[in-house]
């Protein structure tokens, strides 16, 4: 069972049964976790930007929080994914 890097409307984990990883759809989950890491290296980029900014105010600094802390979830999700047990479920 592969955990995909996405839930379902009920915000429940949703996981692939299959024994092909070419699969179409675990090709799919290859690649949104490609683009959830390439967000997550973007956001960090930035986070660290406006921390390092002394005249950054509060609403600039509670947005990176915010989006790190989104990106934040989703490498947890692909570290599991991959196999990492994280043990922050």
């Amino acid at each position: 069972m592969r955990l995909l890097p996405w839930t379902g409307a009920d915000g429940k984990a949703c996981y692939l049964s299959t024994d092909d990883p070419h699969s179409h759809l675990s090709q799919l989950a290859d690649d949104v976790e490609a683009a959830q890491l390439a967000s997550a290296e973007q956001v960090l980029a930035g986070a660290r930007a406006v921390l390092g900014d002394p005249k950054a105010g509060e609403r600039a600094v509670r947005f990176a929080l915010t989006r790190a802390v989104e990106s934040l979830g989703d490498v947890l999700r692909v570290a599991v994914s991959r196999g990492g047990d994280t043990g922050a479920r």
